[in-house]
């Protein structure tokens, strides 16, 4: 696990540890020893698996593809997470996703624990034949840890329902007669997916926004208008203003976010900025979202880059590099792309005072100290980008049950489960917090603790 969330989680332990409310059974040298073992327990996975796929290329050629799956810890149930595709997947970053899924389900209060997994391959540079190939060898190598309530994987970067259906399929090979509805989550709805899941986490990334902005701004003015920290303020200054919003990354989540934004009736919201992997858009008086949103479906989900393409699809933008979305002078800033974008030698450049994690570990331990510093607000992954992962359970439910529900009613689910969450966090959090990740992470310790203790895991 990187040195970051190590951190975070003994700074939530040594404030929980001077708690007195806290496991207050829990005196002098048993509360050491016990406080030790939750250290040691969260700070390491439980198991890691790795492996090498073997591939037959379209050319005839065999490759060994790294492959990992790592999970973390399952107190709060099966592992959970997803399956990223990407040429920088490595062993360290995928353990400290796993541990990140563990403390953002027990935020939640969702019954699982954490799990990640990678496959280390760019998937532009492979036949969707080759793509199927590598899927089910995923299954394969991995069938013995993986099941509806042994470790249930889903969508990440690189992957889609597309190849979740895959697998799902691949496992229901390997295990006839088995369960497997629960195998996989983030599937197609012909497969026993559910409705609104690939939309959930770019619409619970944008709600915890609309939620700060609209319903607890306006709910608790005079706590907001009587705290003396500086990020209250910032916060409090922007009740019922219009907002510029900037979006890096147009992917699954980023697109959903943009919209989201574009369309959202409870603020004055103004998307001046989007950005791939490419290109950054700009437009300060604000982007076509839904024409960008159709340009990006019909052309391999990438934005326009060059001006000719912006005439042709009727879209008034300025083409700036891919990086300048991170320094544009706007209200807020999404991330939602790839980790270690806000780095400690770009962090003095950014300017939005609220930035929302829609991706995971988007803003280094050293930037967001500088942000929290300099008095903006973070919304971390853990509490913003969570909505993946619970419709995920929602899923995973119908399939137990073969009992579907309306994309409504997934929906109203997924808001009232993270409303709860943030309605135990914010006030609290505005009242006397330093840092919300660190205000988070230790609500998600407490918790996941809490647990350890009582089924005699601390000793």
């Amino acid at each position: 696990m990187t040195n970051q969330t190590i951190d975070i989680i003994e700074q939530s332990l040594r404030q929980l540890f001077n708690e007195p409310d806290f496991l207050p059974e829990l005196k002098q040298e048993a509360r050491d020893k016990a406080f030790s073992s939750i250290s040691a327990i969260l700070s390491t996975p439980n198991h890691i698996h790795r492996s090498y796929l073997r591939i037959v290329l379209d050319t005839n050629v065999v490759v060994r593809i790294p492959a990992f799956r790592i999970q973390h810890n399952n107190t709060l149930g099966p592992y959970k997470g997803g399956i990223r595709f990407h040429e920088t997947v490595n062993e360290e970053e995928i353990i400290n996703m796993a541990a990140l899924m563990t403390l953002k389900n027990a935020l939640h209060d969702v019954p699982f624990g954490g799990g990640k997994g990678g496959v280390v391959i760019n998937p532009r540079d492979y036949s969707d034949k080759e793509l199927n190939l590598i899927c089910k060898k995923y299954v394969q190598y991995f069938n013995d840890i993986l099941g509806p309530d042994k470790d249930i994987p889903a969508p990440d970067v690189g992957t889609g329902q597309r190849e979740m259906d895959w697998m799902t399929g691949e496992y229901k090979n390997i295990n006839p007669g088995k369960p497997y509805l629960g195998s996989f989550t983030g599937k197609s709805v012909i497969n026993g997916g559910s409705l609104g899941r690939r939309e959930a986490t770019g619409k619970g990334v944008y709600f915890t926004l609309r939620y700060l902005l609209h319903n607890f701004l306006n709910e608790n003015q005079e706590l907001l208008a009587s705290s003396k920290q500086t990020f209250s303020k910032s916060v409090f200054s922007q009740i019922n203003q219009p907002q510029t919003l900037a979006i890096q990354g147009f992917g699954n989540v980023g697109s959903v976010v943009a919209l989201e934004a574009y369309r959202c009736e409870y603020l004055q919201n103004k998307v001046v900025a989007v950005s791939d992997r490419n290109v950054t858009l700009y437009n300060p008086e604000g982007l076509d979202i839904p024409s960008l949103a159709e340009y990006a479906n019909n052309n391999y989900k990438e934005l326009p880059k060059e001006q000719e393409e912006l005439d042709k699809a009727g879209i008034k933008a300025n083409i700036l590099n891919r990086e300048e979305i991170l320094s544009l002078d706007v209200d807020v800033l999404v991330l939602a792309a790839l980790e270690n974008q806000i780095r400690e030698d770009n962090v003095e450049e950014v300017k939005a005072r609220i930035i929302v994690e829609g991706a995971n570990a988007p803003v280094s331990g050293e930037a967001d100290q500088v942000l929290t510093e300099k008095g903006g607000i973070i919304i971390p992954d853990i509490l913003a980008n969570a909505g993946g992962v619970i419709v995920s359970y929602i899923e995973w439910l119908q399939g137990r049950e073969t009992q579907f529900l309306s994309e409504k009613e997934v929906y109203e689910r997924l808001f009232n489960k993270m409303e709860q969450t943030m309605k135990a966090i914010y006030p609290s959090f505005f009242g006397n917090g330093k840092s919300l990740r660190q205000f988070c992470y230790a609500h998600a310790v407490r918790r996941i603790s809490t647990i350890l203790y009582t089924q005699g895991k601390l000793y």
